[in-house]
C-alpha cells in the first residue's frame, strides 16, 4: 500500500493511494497514520479494505508528512560509500547515528526556511525506515518484522551550523521545516529489495543526485537491528538512511541553496517531493 495524511499541518487525515492512483480517505478505519495503527498485523487489515467505498480526496489536497507521532528521528551519517568519499572522509567502522528533531519534520511539498544567518543550506536525498512496532534488542535476520514501510526522506542540512562550530551535527540538521517525509509511507511488501533503489535529487531542475541504496555501506535490517541495542524503537520512529554523492558541501566550488531554489528528489517506488526554499522570517 501507498499510505499518505493530507490536510492543513495539524489536521492531517490519513489516507491511501488506490490503484488508479486516486487518493483515498481511511479516516472511517483508522485515526491516524500512527501508534498501534503502524503495526504489520494493523496495516494488513487495511490492505483488505474495498479501495472503491472509501472517500476520494481531491488531488490538489497539500500532502503532510506521511507518518504521525514520530518520537524519534534517527540519521545515519556517512552511510554511503561513494558519498564518503566525496566528503574526504572513512567509511566508519560502525554506523554514525545523530539524531533530528522531531520539529524539523514538514510534508513533502512544504516550503523549506532557510534558517537566519545560513550561509550553507544543502541537500539530501535519502531512503526513510518507518518502524511499526517496537523494537528492542532484535537480531538483524527478524529487523525487518518492525518495520512499517518506507518513505522519500530529504534530510536538509545547514553545513556552518553542522560542522564548522563546536559540538554535534544535531543543530545544523534540525532547523524548522528541514524534514521533509513523504509523499507517501509505502509499506515494506511493495518493496522487494529496500538495497536495491534507484534514487535522485535535483536543483532548479538540474540533477545534482543520481545514486542507490545499492551502494549503502550498513543496509536497513542491519541499522534497525544496530539502533535497537542501544534504544528502544517505537512505532513512528523515522530512520533516515544517508545520502549518496552529490550534495553541495561536496562540489567543487561548493554550492548552497538560496531563496527561490526549487529542489525536486525522489527514491524509485517511494514518490517524489518538490519544495521551495525561501528565507525564514
Amino acid at each position: 500500500m501507498k499510505l499518505l495524511r493530507y490536510g492543513a499541518p495539524g489536521a492531517e487525515r490519513p489516507a491511501l493511494v488506490d490503484a488508479s492512483g486516486t487518493i483515498r480517505d481511511l479516516s472511517g478505519h483508522v485515526a491516524d497514520l500512527a501508534g498501534a495503527a503502524l503495526d504489520p498485523a494493523a496495516l494488513s487489515k487495511l490492505a483488505d479494505l474495498d479501495t472503491a467505498s472509501l472517500p476520494a480526496v481531491a488531488a490538489s489536497e497539500r500532502l503532510g508528512p506521511c507518518v504521525a507521532g514520530t518520537g524519534k528521528f534517527i540519521c545515519i551519517g556517512l552511510n554511503y560509500s561513494d558519498h564518503a568519499a566525496e566528503s574526504g572522509m572513512a567509511v566508519p567502522p560502525e554506523p554514525v547515528i545523530f539524531m533530528k528533531a522531531s520539529s524539523a519534520i514538514c510534508g513533502p511539498n512544504d516550503d523549506v526556511l532557510i534558517p537566519r544567518g545560513s550561509e550553507k543550506t544543502d541537500w539530501e536525498v535519502e531512503l526513510g525506515v518507518v518502524i511499526g512496532k517496537t523494537a528492542k534488542y532484535v537480531s538483524e535476520a527478524e529487523a525487518l518484522d518492525y518495520v512499517a514501510g518506507y518513505c522519500v526522506s530529504h534530510d536538509v542540512s545547514e553545513r556552518a551550523f553542522q560542522t564548522e562550530r563546536s559540538g554535534q551535527w544535531t543543530k545544523g540538521k534540525s532547523c524548522d521545516t528541514f524534514g521533509p517525509i513523504g509523499p507517501w509511507l509505502v509499506t515494506k511488501d511493495e518493496i522487494t529489495d529496500p538495497q536495491n533503489l534507484g534514487m535522485w535529487l535535483k536543483v532548479n531542475g538540474e540533477t545534482m543526485q543520481n545514486g542507490s541504496t545499492a551502494t549503502m555501506v550498513y543496509g536497513v535490517a542491519f541499522l534497525v537491528s544496530y539502533l535497537s541495542q542501544f534504544m528502544s524503537l517505537h512505532p513512528g520512529d523515522v530512520i533516515s538512511t544517508g545520502t549518496p554523492p552529490g550534495v553541495g558541501m561536496g562540489m567543487k566550488p561548493q554550492r548552497y541553496l538560496k531563496p527561490g531554489d526549487v529542489v525536486e528528489l525522489g527514491i524509485e517506488g517511494l514518490g517524489t517531493q518538490k519544495q521551495t526554499f525561501r528565507a525564514d522570517a
